[in-house]
C-alpha cells in the first residue's frame, strides 16, 4: 500500500557511531564517534541509551529546533520491548510512540511520522533508531564471550544511533511517498542468513511501489536497501529478474554492503545489520549527496527479519517485512 505526501520534509538529520563504523566507508561523515562499546557506561544497554541521547542532542543542535518544539517522538531499536528508546524518551518528555519492525523500523518511522504531519496539525516529528552490536548479539544469537564462530553469510550488527526531524516547513528534501510492505515468508529457518530471509520481501515491496506509483527503475538515482548484506543483495537482483522481470541494473545499492570496508574489516562477514544500519548510510552519504544536488530522487527500502529466538529454536521459519520511502530534492 502506497501513500503520497505533499507537505512532509526533512529538516535535519544526525548520525553517531562506534569505532567499527568509524573505520568503515563513511567514518568521516558521522557527527560523533566513540572508541569502545561502553561509552563510559556500566553496561552495553546503557551505552546504547547514551548514543541515542547524543544523536538527539546533535540533531536538535544542527536544526535549531528545541525539544519542546517536537510534537512527537517515534523510536525503534532491537532491545526487548524497545527499552532503549523508552528509557531515553523519558528525558525527552514529549509524546512518544515506540515501534518494532526489526531492521525495517527506520522506514516504518517515516510512514508513521509523515502520516502524522500530513493529517494532524503538527509541525515537527522526531524519528530515532539505534542498535548496538553487543546488546543485539546477546539477545538474538549468543553473547560475544561465548565465542561462537559465525558463517560467512552472517552480518555484523551496527553500533550507532541516528535521528531525523520531519517537518511541515519546506526544505530542500521532500518525502514524496511511502509504501507499506506485506509480511513475506519463503520458509528460511537459518537465523544467520538474513539476506535470504529478507530479499523476497524487499523485492515484493519494490515491485508494488513501482506499480502503485507508476514509476520504474530508471526514475530513481539510487535504490538503497538495508540491510541485505552482499549475498542478500545478489539474491534480490536475481529474485527481481525471475519473479517480476525487473532488472535493477546499477541503481541498486545496499547499506549493509557498503557501511564497512569489508576488505579491511573481515570480521563483519557479509556486512552490517540492525535498525541503525540503513539510517547511518542514509543520514550521511545519501542526504549529503541530495543536499549537494548529486542525487535528485532516492528510494529507500528498509528490510527486517521478524524473528524470535524462541520461535526459531522451535524450527519455525522467519518472516520478513520491507517498507519503502521515496525522497526527492525540491526543485
Amino acid at each position: 500500500m502506497t501513500i503520497n505526501f505533499n507537505n512532509v520534509f526533512i529538516k535535519e538529520v544526525s548520525a553517531v557511531a562506534s569505532f567499527d563504523e568509524k573505520e568503515g566507508t563513511f567514518g568521516k561523515l558521522y557527527d560523533k564517534t566513540y572508541d569502545d562499546y561502553y561509552l563510559g557506561c556500566k553496561t552495553f544497554e546503557q551505552a546504547e541509551i547514551k548514543m541515542l541521547k547524543d544523536s538527539v542532542n546533535v540533531v536538535l543542535g544542527k536544526s535549531g529546533v528545541k525539544i519542546n518544539e517536537i510534537d512527537a517522538v517515534i523510536g525503534a531499536d532491537l532491545s526487548n520491548q524497545g527499552a532503549v528508546n523508552s528509557y531515553a524518551s523519558v528525558d525527552f518528555n514529549r509524546p512518544y510512540l515506540g515501534l518494532y519492525n526489526a531492521c525495517a523500523s527506520m522506514c516504518e518511522e517515516f510512514i508513521i511520522g509523515s502520516s502524522l504531519l500530513q493529517n494532524k496539525p503538527l509541525k515537527n516529528v522526531l524519528l530515532n533508531v539505534s542498535s548496538h552490536n553487543m546488546t543485539a548479539e546477546r539477545q538474538f544469537r549468543n553473547p560475544v564471550e561465548y565465542g561462537c564462530p559465525k558463517p560467512k553469510r552472517s552480518t555484523f550488527t551496527v553500533t550507532g544511533a541516528a535521528s531525523c526531524i520531519l517537518t511541515t516547513e519546506k526544505t530542500n528534501i521532500k518525502v514524496t511517498s511511502v509504501s507499506i510492505g506485506t509480511p513475506t515468508d519463503l520458509g528460511v529457518t537459518d537465523a544467520y542468513d538474513m539476506g535470504s530471509v529478507m530479499a523476497p520481501s524487499a523485492g515484493r515491496t519494490i515491485y508494488e511501489h513501482f506499480l502503485e506509483t507508476k514509476t520504474k527503475v530508471d526514475d530513481y538515482d539510487v535504490i538503497l536497501t538495508g540491510d541485505l548484506g552482499v549475498y542478500g543483495k545478489d539474491i534480490l537482483k536475481e529474485y527481481m529478474k525471475e519473479t517480476y522481470d525487473i532488472d535493477l541494473k546499477n541503481k541498486l545499492e545496499d547499506a549493509a554492503s557498503i557501511i564497512y570496508d569489508r576488505k579491511k574489516q573481515g570480521h563483519v562477514k557479509a556486512g552490517g545489520s540492525g535498525p541503525a544500519c540503513l539510517a547511518l548510510v542514509t543520514y550521511t552519504d545519501i542526504i549529503n549527496r541530495m543536499k549537494n544536488k548529486e542525487l535528485s530522487k532516492v528510494l529507500l527500502v528498509a528490510t527486517g527479519a521478524l524473528m524470535s529466538p524462541t520461535m526459531n529454536n522451535q524450527r519455525l521459519s522467519i518472516p520478513s517485512i520491507s517498507h519503502a520511502v521515496c525522497l526527492e530534492v525540491v526543485k
